[in-house]
C-alpha cells in the first residue's frame, strides 16, 4: 500500500507542473496591462512603472516563469498584487466557506442521487424510472447560474424564505448548496441506476432473493455494496468539481469563497491569487482521486494495491 501511494504522488508531479505551467501562461495572456489595472486608470505612469517592477513584469517571460516555479518548489505561492497579503491567507481565509459549501452539497447530492438511482433501478421501466431519468437529465443540462438566479426571485424575493445573497445567516448555505447539488444529484442518480440494473441480474441477487432475505438487505447489503465503485468514483470527481463550480455559484450568491475570490482576482489581474487558485484546485483533485482508489479496497476486499 505504502509502495503505491508513493507511485501515485510522484505521478502527481507531473499533473500539477503541467497545471502551474499552464495557468501561468494563460494568466499572462488576459487582456489588458496588469499593472495599470492594479494602480488605476488616475494613476501616473510612474506608479504604473513601480507596481509592474513590484510584480516582476518588467523581467523577460522566462525568468518571470523560472522565478515562479522556484517560489513554488519552496511551497511559496507569492503575495496578492491587489491587498498585498501573502496568498496563503488570502486563500485560507476564503477556503473555509466554499468547503462548507462543497460538503453540504456533496451530502445533498449522494443522499437524493443514491436515493433516486436505486428507486429507479428497482422500478425500471415504470413512470417512477421515468420520471426520475427525466429529471436526472434535467439535473444534469440545467445552467448553474440560471438556476441559481430563479432560485434567488422564487425563494428570496417572492417568498422571502431564504436570504438572496452572502453568508451571514445559517440559512444562507440553502440556495447555493441546492444550485450546486443538482448537477451532482443527476449524474449520481444516473449512475446508480445503472450500475444497480448490472448488479441485480446477477446470481447471487437472485440466490439472495430465493433464499428469502428481506428486500432491503437484498438491495442495500448485496446489490448497492457490488455497486459502489463506478458510484464512489463519480462521487470523488464530483467534490472536485463542487470545489471548481462553486465560482459560478459562489458570484451568483456572493458567497465569500474561493470562487468568488477567483472571480474577483481575474477582474483585477491577481496573477498570484489566480495561480496559486488553480494550483489549489489541481491538487484537490489529485488527492481526491488518490483517496478514491485508495477506498476502492475497503468497500471491496478482492482488490489488493502493490
Amino acid at each position: 500500500m505504502i509502495t503505491y501511494v508513493a507511485r501515485r504522488v510522484l505521478a502527481g508531479v507531473p499533473t500539477l507542473w503541467g497545471v502551474a505551467t499552464v495557468v501561468f501562461f494563460m494568466a499572462r495572456l488576459l487582456p489588458g496591462d496588469p499593472a495599470r489595472v492594479i494602480a488605476g486608470v488616475l494613476a501616473s505612469p510612474e506608479d504604473v512603472e513601480r507596481i509592474r517592477k513590484q510584480m516582476g513584469l518588467d523581467q523577460p517571460l522566462w525568468v518571470q516563469y523560472l522565478d515562479f516555479m522556484g517560489s513554488l518548489l519552496h511551497l511559496d505561492l507569492g503575495t496578492s498584487a491587489h491587498t498585498n497579503a501573502p496568498v496563503v491567507e488570502e486563500i485560507g481565509s476564503r477556503l473555509p466557506y466554499t468547503i462548507e459549501l462543497a460538503l453540504v452539497a456533496l451530502a445533498i447530492a449522494i443522499t437524493a442521487g443514491i436515493l433516486a438511482g436505486i428507486v429507479a433501478a428497482i422500478r425500471r421501466n415504470t413512470w417512477l424510472d421515468l420520471v426520475i431519468s427525466g429529471l436526472s437529465v434535467f439535473g444534469v443540462s440545467m445552467p448553474v447560474y440560471w438556476l441559481g438566479l430563479m432560485m434567488i426571485i422564487l425563494f428570496a424575493i417572492d417568498l422571502h424564505l431564504f436570504p438572496a445573497a452572502g453568508a451571514d445567516e445559517p440559512a444562507s448555505i440553502v440556495m447555493p448548496a441546492l444550485t450546486l447539488a443538482l448537477f451532482s444529484v443527476g449524474l449520481i442518480a444516473r449512475m446508480t441506476r445503472s450500475s444497480m440494473l448490472e448488479v441485480l441480474g446477477q446470481d447471487y441477487v437472485r440466490t439472495a432473493r430465493a433464499k428469502g432475505a428481506p428486500f432491503r438487505v437484498v438491495v442495500f447489503r448485496h446489490a448497492l455494496r457490488n455497486a459502489l465503485l463506478p458510484i464512489m468514483t463519480v462521487i470523488g470527481l464530483q467534490f472536485g468539481a463542487l470545489l471548481g463550480g462553486a465560482v459560478v455559484t459562489e458570484t451568483v450568491f456572493a458567497w465569500p469563497g474561493v470562487g468568488r475570490l477567483l472571480v474577483d482576482s481575474i477582474f483585477f489581474r491577481d496573477y498570484p491569487v489566480v495561480q496559486g487558485l488553480v494550483l489549489m484546485f489541481g491538487t484537490t483533485f489529485v488527492v481526491i482521486n488518490l483517496l478514491v482508489d485508495l477506498t476502492y479496497a475497503y468497500v471491496d476486499p478482492r482488490i489488493h494495491y502493490s
